[in-house]
């Protein structure tokens, strides 16, 4: 009975959904679950947040491996916390918006978070490089097709790209590099997005399918029984 409630109740409310969608009196069901959804993510934030503290507490109380960076994860996660929850140096007080401008919380996000994120961004260029230096290399026809179109993508993005080819006349201005840019941008590569999208399209269907009917039942956890 503890693993049939759930199958039912998720097999319910998944053809609910699905009426919902195509019986227009069922519409709106579809709008009001939406609430329920997100009330249900709520807790999703109690439980990230429960698990940051297990998880850095644990690294610090045992020493491990560079657990001075948790001390610094804690006090930023609790000092975040208390400042957006009273509202700590919010111009409007306790009944204003975390987010108000000149607000700590907002300061906070504006002066700590940004840069954190454009210097985590930053970092990754060079990875990229990285990889697409190990990812481009001609080793049969399908690699070198794809070198080469990312060449033409990465000089059709340059002003460079307009001046090697800019003596190409206007009756072949599809020669021109960034003119070719765009058009593996909008056919090629976008036929295969489009695949791919449908793939996982039929991929979403045919999990959801397998999670309505109760063959996928990994949701649950283990099954002990």
């Amino acid at each position: 009975m503890r693993r049939e409630v759930p199958l039912f109740i998720t097999f319910f409310i998944g053809m609910l959904l699905i009426f919902s969608v195509f019986i227009p009196p069922m519409e709106s069901l579809g709008e009001d679950f939406t609430v329920f959804f997100d009330i249900i993510a709520v807790f999703a934030f109690f439980l990230g947040g429960g698990n940051l503290l297990r998880v850095h507490v644990s690294k610090l109380t045992r020493q491990k491996r560079d657990w001075q960076y948790s001390i610094v994860t804690l006090l930023g996660f609790a000092v975040t916390l208390v400042i957006g929850l009273f509202k700590i140096g919010n111009p409007g007080g306790i009944a204003a918006a975390p987010t108000a401008a000149g607000s700590l919380f907002q300061e906070i996000f504006d002066y700590c978070l940004v840069p954190l994120g454009a210097t985590m961004y930053s970092l990754l260029a060079f990875f990229v490089a990285s990889a697409s230096y190990r990812a481009f290399r001609a080793k049969n026809r399908e690699a070198t097709i794809l070198l080469i179109a990312a060449f033409i993508i990465l000089l059709g993005r340059t002003p460079f790209g307009t001046v090697v080819t800019g003596w190409i006349p206007e009756s072949f201005d599809v020669l021109q590099v960034p003119n070719l840019a765009v058009w593996i941008m909008n056919a090629p590569n976008l036929a295969g997005q489009r695949a791919i999208m449908i793939g996982i399209g039929l991929g979403v269907v045919s999990m959801s399918l397998r999670v309505i009917l109760g063959i996928e039942r990994t949701y649950l956890g283990e099954d002990k029984s």
